[in-house]
């Protein structure tokens, strides 16, 4: 162990980053945004190499988080040090391997990793202040997988860090009582840190853009990437005692030489084009109205969503005076003016679920409800969460203290937190920040019905929608797109699309207009660069919602992920939508999911749902003895154009996850 004492003049003031981080930053940002000169055209000679050699440099900007007090068996300050930062400098040798028609590689980089940094300045108990500058540097191996996801010169990089420790220096100062600038300085300690962890296993994600600095017709190809990397603090614990750990953002460029193979030029000979045949037809259904208008039963999420780093109930949430409640009847005084909708009503509904549940108490004095908080940071700060819920239903609605229970944990029971490295990952995190309400009576969480004075907007029915089916669309073209043009030529596009036939809302098309005639242009896009154009004119009505109250609505929720319905929503289908269904009725099954995870397969996901309900619906017809029951299934996907709600809040996404039941009786 290493400890050294040097008189010095005056207390070191403590240490600021924003110069050298700024200069990182900006050197990072003229490399990303430097302007690359554009290549005389020629004849390329060789491929693009394979292997890659060379060395990265840059800058590590580190944040040490925690606490450190005792720096070694001799040396124990007055007070703790919490918060520091610093820069420090990164160079290493370095290996990639990518095929350049491939979007996956390796990567591997070994060098010098400084992991310098300086805390914020802390006042001692004698009211002197002190200072603490580290000097940590590691030997690092960082293999790493490459992926390029657009087969482009961009690509992301993720992978483990491997560190050995090579240096756990520190300087140590303390000050002078600035109410006594006579007294004599306390020597600065130059030392070293003892319980080091001389070896760190961590992880980094990354990106980077190649720029080439040489064209195809030389055999040496060169190459500057500049990067830039996140190393979270998982791992990196500089010390087996107390609790500093580092987090690091590192911003470089890598400069890389590659050779190419030979390859022989090549007389293109022009192929001759040959237009694909395809066929365009357009069906737009007249406006035939159903004479039906449908009562919808709300399914009650049992979830309070809290803002991060906050314990207290959203203001989004209604509540209520205490004076107010002897008015609340389930929603009749306290309904927002704006009801446009489906999703406005149903969220109506929702943020009053603390209102419905102390309602509900008050009218089962025998009943008790479970209120488990939870939160990213930690148990306790989800017991908070959970009390801020109790004081309300004890403080407004009056509920005996006894009839509520609370607990905090770290993630709820049912987390959708599962992707742990995705770009989606804070959408998940927000949806598992949250107080959930249980409780053995089924009464206080059963669904809501009614209760809104202004009669429900029923959403255009698929078979209203219009359908454009291009034949031979999958064969003949990369991609296809829609141009609608009006007779005031007014033009609209939609799509690319890839699938032969897809259905478009009239509304979508028409906005507030009843009707209108269209040309309608399909430009299709082949493999080899061609575009084909159909055209087709159409007159498109405005689908026009049902005027009597024949029909019903129903809706099931899901988990995150999953295409098997909760299983008190088993129940309920089984026992109280079944019995409504009629012998020769309809019934349309809407699935659908949030925005979270890839677009196709939620469409999978939201089929799976729809199919989920009307396995269980037709098992219990098959029961009851019910028949000739038309069954109309959808997997409507994330397609926000047609989800019930928006996917800006987690009740949102929440109640994304469903499939809505129309039920038409038979006539």
């Amino acid at each position: 162990m290493k400890l050294t004492l040097n008189n010095k003049m005056g207390s070191r003031k403590a240490w600021s980053p924003f110069n050298p981080i700024n200069k990182s930053i900006l050197f990072g940002g003229l490399i990303f945004m430097g302007i690359q000169a554009p290549l005389v055209a020629q004849e390329a000679q060789f491929t693009k190499p394979s292997w890659w050699f060379g060395a990265a440099a840059g800058a590590n900007i580190n944040f040490s988080h925690g606490t450190t007090q005792q720096l070694n068996s001799n040396l124990t300050i007055p007070a703790a040090f919490n918060k520091g930062n610093g820069v420090g400098l990164y160079i290493a040798p370095l290996l990639e391997y990518y095929r350049p028609e491939s979007r996956w590689g390796m990567m591997l980089q070994t060098g010098y990793d400084s992991r310098r940094s300086t805390f914020e300045q802390i006042l001692t108990p004698c009211n002197c202040p002190a200072d603490l500058s580290t000097n940590l540097s590691y030997l690092t191996v960082e293999p790493s997988l490459r992926f390029a996801p657009f087969r482009s010169n961009f690509y992301l990089y993720a992978g483990p860090r491997i560190a050995l420790n090579l240096s756990n220096e520190f300087t140590y100062q303390l000050g002078i009582n600035p109410e006594f600038p006579d007294q004599a300085l306390s020597p600065e300690v130059n030392g070293e840190f003892s319980n080091t962890n001389k070896n760190l296993i961590s992880m980094q994600v990354g990106a980077g853009h190649d720029i080439p600095l040489s064209s195809q017709s030389r055999k040496l190809q060169a190459v500057l990437s500049p990067f830039v990397s996140f190393q979270p603090y998982f791992g990196q614990n500089p010390r087996s005692s107390e609790s500093w750990t580092l987090t690091t953002i590192r911003i470089g460029a890598a400069l890389k030489f590659g050779k190419g193979r030979a390859i022989p030029p090549v007389t293109p000979q022009p192929a001759a084009y040959v237009e694909p045949t395809v066929g365009f037809t357009v069906n737009s259904p007249e406006n035939l109205p159903l004479e039906k208008r449908i009562t919808e039963t709300f399914p009650l999420r049992n979830h309070v969503y809290f803002n991060h780093g906050s314990t207290e109930i959203p203001n989004r949430y209604a509540r209520l005076d205490k004076g107010q409640v002897l008015d609340f009847n389930q929603l009749e005084v306290f309904a927002p003016k704006d009801l446009s909708g489906r999703s406005d009503r149903q969220m109506t509904v929702y943020y009053n679920v603390l209102n419905i549940v102390g309602y509900r108490l008050v009218k089962n004095p025998s009943a008790s409800i479970n209120l488990i908080g939870s939160s990213e940071t930690g148990a306790l700060e989800g017991a908070k969460m959970a009390e801020s819920v109790k004081q309300y239903l004890v403080g407004t609605w009056g509920i005996a203290a006894s009839r509520i229970a609370t607990e905090g944990v770290t993630a709820p029971r049912k987390s959708a937190n599962t992707l742990a490295n995705s770009s989606e990952r804070e959408l998940l995190i927000d949806g598992d920040r949250r107080v959930s309400i249980e409780s053995s009576s089924p009464g206080l969480l059963k669904e809501f019905k009614g209760g809104l004075d202004k009669p429900l907007t029923m959403d255009a029915p698929e078979e209203s929608y219009v359908t454009f089916e291009v034949e031979g669309a999958v064969d003949a073209f990369r991609s296809w797109s829609l141009e609608f043009k009006d007779d005031q030529g007014n033009v609209q596009t939609f799509g690319p699309y890839t699938e032969e036939k897809v259905r478009i809302p009239g509304k979508l098309i028409l906005g507030d207009k009843p009707e209108g005639n269209y040309l309608i242009t399909m430009e299709g896009l082949t493999e080899s660069g061609h575009i084909v154009r159909k055209e087709a004119t159409t007159n498109i009505v405005q689908w026009t919602p049902p005027s009597s109250e024949e029909a019903m609505r129903f809706s099931v929720i899901y988990e995150f992920n999953d295409a098997k319905a909760i299983s008190s929503y088993e129940k309920y289908l089984t026992e109280t939508v079944s019995p409504k269904i009629s012998h020769g009725a309809s019934v349309i099954i809407c699935g659908h999911t949030d925005l979270i995870g890839e677009e196709a397969y939620n469409r999978g996901l939201s089929l799976a749902r729809a199919n989920d309900v009307k396995s269980i619906l037709e098992k219990s017809l098959l029961n009851s003895g019910t028949n000739n029951v038309k069954f109309d299934i959808q997997g409507m996907g994330e397609d926000e154009k047609i989800s019930p709600f928006k996917n800006h809040y987690p009740e949102e996404r929440a109640y994304n996850r469903t499939v809505i039941i129309d039920v038409m009786p038979g006539k």
